[in-house]
């Protein structure tokens, strides 16, 4: 199985640490166009740092975001389950799991990311600014750069397994699963049940894909098909309903209500 996550637009920016190694990082195929993207964002915010918040959509009382964009190359990294440090990955809480989820965060687990690309949580990377969205001068659109590698790398660490596709709309963009695949895809949706009607809460969603992923992680539970994977998410207390497959996989819609 093979879990796919978004990242968090806040960083935790490691103090201390070797800087970046590009050739130490997982999905090696990646390494160019992680070494463009670099190249473009970098070179940004090496000039005028107005035009680079500009560019990034940051205020211009956040040029430290600038900053730290400019010494990519040379600032200390961590690992990226420790960098990432929004609402998913504070309710993923990858440092209290048991040593055996732990080590099933390391192989299920992989973060769609900007700069590059995908990365396995122990992954060392520094922090960055740089959203799915933005289009970077020299570059062009950070998500067209990536859909042109991504399939091969996510085919390679999916193997015969089942992808659980948990990203947002606009990192779903970077890359979307070919038809072929359809039938070992599941995407999930939260929804938020108040007196009888049912809406997406980003907040309540974000941390409920992450509980999500940490209760499959400590269970252990590795479902080969979108139906199994409703079977055990059930089991483990989730109330999920099922759409039916589609060309681009099958949905699965997890209630909630719990406000």
């Amino acid at each position: 199985m093979l879990i796919l996550l978004p990242p968090s637009e806040g960083k935790s920016a490691p103090r201390r640490g070797k800087p970046l190694d590009l050739a130490s990082l997982s999905f090696p195929g990646l390494t160019p166009t992680r070494e463009r993207v670099l190249d473009a964002l970098v070179d940004l915010c090496s000039g005028d740092p107005q035009e680079a918040a500009r560019v990034l959509d940051v205020g211009s009382t956040q040029l430290d975001l600038v900053d730290l964009d400019r010494g990519l190359r040379t600032n200390p990294t961590a690992r990226a389950d420790a960098v990432y440090a929004g609402v998913v990955y504070d309710a993923l809480d990858v440092t209290t799991l048991t040593p055996a989820a732990r080590r099933r965060a390391t192989s299920r687990l992989a973060i769609t990311s900007s700069v590059f690309g995908l990365v396995r949580p122990g992954d060392r990377i520094p922090a960055y600014r740089l959203s799915g969205g933005t289009s970077l001068p020299g570059l062009g659109p950070v998500a067209g750069a990536w859909r042109e590698v991504l399939g091969a790398a996510t085919a390679e660490a999916l193997g015969n397994g089942l992808l659980v596709d948990l990203r947002s709309s606009t990192y779903a963009a970077f890359w979307r699963p070919t038809p072929d695949l359809a039938a070992r895809v599941a995407t999930v949706r939260v929804l938020h049940e108040v007196d009888g009607v049912r809406k997406v809460v980003s907040h309540f969603n974000k941390a409920t894909k992450g509980r999500l992923v940490r209760a499959l992680l400590e269970d252990g539970a590795n479902p080969r098909t979108p139906a199994r994977l409703a079977e055990a998410l059930r089991d483990l207390g989730w109330h999920v309903e099922a759409g039916d497959p589609g060309a681009k996989g099958t949905q699965l819609d997890v209630v909630v209500s719990d406000l």
